[in-house]
């Protein structure tokens, strides 16, 4: 990020100061991966140079955050159709997670300040979950890797949950698993779509900075509840 960048938008985390005890009982927060708690975009920038090099195109400008929000399968339907591949979904899904998979399994690491914010949450009493696009053959080896799967009360992906983040299943599939009310959850996420779906069931909603939705950030400032470069400064109190 650039120091212009910088000073045109500021963030607005902050880290409760005082050092007094943080009780978030009933609370709970539900974490986007690729983005969010993971430093993991730079993975699938590389995964998508490399398969569309291999069939002859360059990577579009909007095509990594067309693709956010999605399924794994509706990308996989998606590439298809925009490329007009003769792949099928499953080739292509294979090949992504065969390219991505040592990254997540021994590479990629958490946001700045993530493994300390997580283990402060769970001595507050809040619960904790993952919401994510991410497939379970490339998120559980990166959370045994970093040392927090242990850490989460509950992990959904989009599959689960039958839709992608536009729509808000994926949320009250989490707050449903951990028994907590919509309006007591806080999510983080690091794309616009996902912030507008949670915010639209009533739960509050901080952003993560990530260069990959860079384009939309003016957008997410206007409607996240907070904004954060890392986790150094996110909320103590849900």
């Amino acid at each position: 990020m650039s120091d212009q960048y910088r000073t045109d938008h500021c963030f607005t985390g902050h880290d409760g100061g005082s050092g007094a005890a943080v009780d978030n009982d009933g609370k709970a927060a539900i974490l986007d991966l690729d983005g969010t708690l993971l430093d993991s975009m730079g993975v699938w920038e590389q995964v998508d140079y490399e398969f569309l090099s291999r069939r002859g195109f360059v990577v579009p400008d909007d095509y990594m955050l067309t693709i956010a929000a999605m399924q794994f399968r509706e990308i996989a339907d998606y590439t298809i159709d925009r490329f007009g591949l003769r792949d099928s979904p499953e080739d292509l899904m294979r090949e992504w997670s065969e390219l991505a998979a040592d990254s997540y399994a021994h590479d990629v690491p958490l946001k700045d300040g993530a493994y300390d914010y997580l283990c402060e949450l769970k001595d507050s009493g809040a619960k904790l979950a993952v919401a994510t696009t991410l497939s379970r053959d490339l998120r559980e080896p990166a959370l045994d890797n970093l040392g927090v799967r242990d850490l989460f009360d509950a992990v959904v992906d989009v599959d689960m949950a039958g839709a992608g983040k536009k729509e808000p299943a994926i949320y009250h599939l989490a707050a449903d698993l951990l028994g907590v009310e919509a309006a007591d959850c806080t999510v983080f996420e690091d794309i616009l779509v996902a912030i507008e779906s949670a915010k639209s069931i009533g739960m509050r909603a901080w952003a993560m900075y990530d260069s990959s939705s860079e384009d939309d950030w003016p957008a997410i400032c206007a409607v996240a509840d907070g904004t954060l470069k890392d986790f150094t400064t996110a909320p103590r109190q849900l």
